[in-house]
């Protein structure tokens, strides 16, 4: 009987190793985290592009290029310029692209909904599974949404006029900032346009230039220093900046950031 139940036992754990794991890669951290998260263990997940890089600007190495190809799923934002030069070489209809933002909570619950179905579509054996894990990260990203903006309406965030970095806007408003002006990424920038953003700083009493990491952060900080602000850098990709080692982690950290620039105002 002992040696019955050893052979049973082999056998179910050569079943469990058997059981066929998909090869998802996302071209960034946030997209890489939630399809870890909704894909558990019936996923093998491989993030292409370093947190503290603009996927704008990040060229593929060798090894990049092996994994893309490998895939059974692709997933990207858009902002990559040479994912869709590889759609012929790719697996087919291994390429879905998840436009929009991801650095709110309720951007980031869109995001995770969309990568949720399309792993229940290819894998449907797992879908009660991925359900399951989306609807428990749901319930940690419904938390943090309530937390945040309870803490901005303590610390008095409505109506604050800032300068702030275009792809930061929708968090800033969001936890109820006032946007003065944006500004696009520094790289397409001149010196009259900073001149032109400072006076309309100025003019706004502007307290707070928000800066995006990723894009770069020596425009934003002249930008502050000639209108007088605190000069705050946000990151859009966990894992960038200390204590932001999960989307979670880099949203709350974001949002301490803002609060911290405005306190010593109050």
């Amino acid at each position: 009987m002992k040696r019955l139940l050893l052979f049973v036992a082999f056998l179910l754990v050569l079943g469990i190793q058997a059981l066929p794991q998909h090869l998802v890669v996302a071209t960034h951290a946030v997209l890489g985290e939630l399809a870890a998260v909704v894909g558990g263990e019936a996923v093998i997940v491989s993030t292409i592009i370093p947190s503290g890089f603009c996927p704008g600007h990040y060229d593929l190495s060798p090894g990049n290029l092996a994994s893309l190809l490998e895939a059974d799923l692709v997933i990207y934002s858009g902002i990559e310029p040479w994912v869709e030069q590889l759609g012929e070489h790719t697996q087919a209809n291994a390429l879905a692209q998840l436009p929009g933002p991801w650095n709110s909570p309720s951007a980031a619950a869109a995001q995770l909904n969309a990568i949720a179905e399309l792993l229940s579509d290819r894998m449907p054996e797992h879908a009660e599974a991925i359900q399951s894990r989306r609807d428990a990260y749901l319930d940690s990203l419904t938390a943090l949404e309530s937390e945040l903006l309870s803490r901005a309406e303590e610390v008095g965030t409505a109506g604050i006029p800032v300068l702030c970095m275009q792809w930061q806007s929708g968090f800033v408003s969001w936890l109820g900032f006032e946007i003065a002006a944006s500004f696009a990424p520094p790289s397409t920038l001149s010196l009259r346009d900073l001149i032109a953003l400072a006076n309309q700083g100025v003019e706004a009493s502007a307290q707070v230039v928000i800066d995006n990491l990723q894009s770069g952060i020596e425009f934003g900080a002249k930008l502050a220093r000639e209108v007088g602000a605190v000069h705050a850098v946000l990151t859009n990709f966990p894992g960038a900046l200390p204590q932001t080692a999960s989307l979670l982690d880099m949203l709350r950290r974001n949002a301490e950031a803002l609060f911290s620039a405005i306190e010593p105002i109050g």
